[in-house]
């Protein structure tokens, strides 16, 4: 059996879909053929959430977090990625109770960023009944200017418009999935905050900066753009993050809970063990599989940035994605 991104003889196969797309490259022509490593997985996710969240990284317990909070949103990002949201929304709910937290007490924040809301039924799909059940599940309103609160500007002259529910929160956490990402590096910590829950004013000025690079900072953890969604994460009052790093099939390999800076940049160390891996040379042409990033253009594109990394100046890029199907 073929696996994904390997190739046998001269064929090469990719990921394409729910199937596989496969091509013929002559051997003296291919350089290599890249995916990310092969990890285990978590036998036991909901173990491993709850070990996360008893093991907090530079930062208190949840206990002592949301001690004495009227008002907690958990914001969570959307359809767009693989964090399964499913197990551990209901785990941490579970936690929150426990410390006398009601389920009335607490919103579920979507991290749009600019994209599209979810509909009631996408919402069901991705959250799950028994969260959708218990609390209020809301798409960030960044379409909605009079749901945003100015808060002024960072120190760097940015712009924080973000959403009200988070202004008038007493607690926010964050629920992500940490994986290269080509504007602030890697996805997750402060990201779920900037661009997730805030206007477009403020997603357009922190993404502006990543046009200051070449290339863009995928990989590169400090890098102006972290450093400033992490200023406004802090300005907004994003106390903890649950963060955590999936395989290639979105399967939980390892969480990580705790201070929105430390125990982010912890799930960085595993996340690049998994994603990172080593570029013989720059190609002459780099054939860059979207998958599993390919629910519509918006996301394919995400392909081209590690493609940018290993083809050569002037070389050629041919991005091969399934998302191109709901177009025609």
């Amino acid at each position: 059996m073929q696996r994904k991104g390997e190739r046998v003889r001269d064929n090469v196969t990719l990921p394409y879909g729910d199937g596989q797309l496969t091509f013929h490259v002559p051997e003296r022509n291919l350089l290599a053929v890249l995916s990310p490593r092969a990890v285990t997985p978590s036998v036991d996710e909901a173990a491993e959430i709850r070990r996360a969240l008893q093991s907090p990284i530079g930062a208190l317990p949840l206990a002592v977090t949301v001690q004495g909070a009227r008002r907690i949103v958990v914001v969570a990002d959307d359809m767009t990625r693989l964090t399964p949201v499913k197990v551990i929304l209901p785990i941490l709910l579970d936690e929150l109770y426990a410390e006398g937290v009601r389920d009335d007490q607490v919103n579920v924040l979507i991290a749009l960023g600019t994209h599209r809301p979810m509909t009631e039924l996408e919402i069901v799909a991705r959250f799950g009944s028994e969260v959708t059940r218990r609390v209020n599940v809301l798409n960030s309103p960044w379409q909605e200017p009079d749901q945003l609160v100015d808060l002024g500007t960072t120190p760097n002259g940015t712009p924080i418009q973000v959403a009200r529910q988070l202004v008038e929160a007493d607690c926010i956490i964050g629920v992500g999935s940490v994986v290269p990402h080509h504007i602030p590096g890697y996805s997750a910590g402060a990201k779920i905050i900037q661009p997730g829950a805030t206007g477009t004013m403020t997603t357009g000025a922190t993404h502006f900066l990543s046009t200051r690079t070449r290339r863009s900072y995928l990989g590169v953890v400090e890098n102006p753009v972290r450093a400033e969604i992490e200023a406004i994460a802090e300005r907004v009052g994003l106390k903890a993050v649950m963060n955590v790093v999936l395989d290639t099939a979105g399967r939980l390999v390892q969480a990580f809970y705790g201070d929105p800076r430390l125990a982010f940049r912890a799930g960085v160390e595993l996340a690049r063990q998994v994603y990172g891996v080593a570029l013989p040379a720059q190609a002459d042409i780099v054939i860059a599989g979207s998958h599993p990033c390919d629910i519509e253009f918006w996301q394919a594109h995400k392909s081209l940035y590690p493609a940018d990394i290993a083809v050569r100046q002037g070389g050629t890029i041919i991005v091969v994605t399934h998302a191109l199907k709901a177009l025609l």
